[in-house]
């Protein structure tokens, strides 16, 4: 997919976080803490996260669950009382058409996941792997 920056995009610094690991053991500590149908959830699609690619390392920020490809984040899981977010640090310019995004930040953006609600999941997979790679441009592109 060829990707081309927005004006926003080019104008702001890639956000990295420093310490991203191959498997982080604070991960697995907090989906140990998230049991249920929503741990269910946030397990599941931070699995789909981890499988984007060999470069892909993880590490706990702000609480949450997040994937990076080297040290640039492309997205994360939460778990609320109700809901599970799939978030994106770059939500903001995915390829949404099936409007499964919320948020109205400069750039980030996430899908709500209830347990027992139909969820169009290829669509939610792609939105993963459009901000892997999405990411992965920025980061092979400068």
């Amino acid at each position: 997919m060829k990707h081309r920056k927005t004006l926003e995009e080019s104008r702001t610094e890639l956000l990295r976080f420093h310490g991203a690991a191959e498997r982080d053991p604070a991960i697995e500590a907090w989906m140990r803490t998230h049991a249920g149908e929503l741990g269910s959830l946030a397990r599941y699609w931070f699995a789909v996260m981890r499988h984007c690619g060999d470069e892909v390392r993880e590490l706990l920020h702000d609480g949450c669950p997040v994937a990076c490809l080297g040290d640039a984040p492309f997205g994360y899981v939460n778990v609320f009382t109700s809901h599970v977010n799939v978030g994106f640090f770059h939500g903001a310019v995915l390829p949404d058409p099936n409007r499964l995004l919320v948020g109205t930040g400069r750039f980030m953006r996430h899908v709500k996941l209830r347990p027992g609600k139909q969820m169009d999941e290829g669509a939610l997979r792609r939105l993963v792997e459009a901000a892997y790679a999405h990411v992965k441009a920025r980061v092979e592109n400068g």
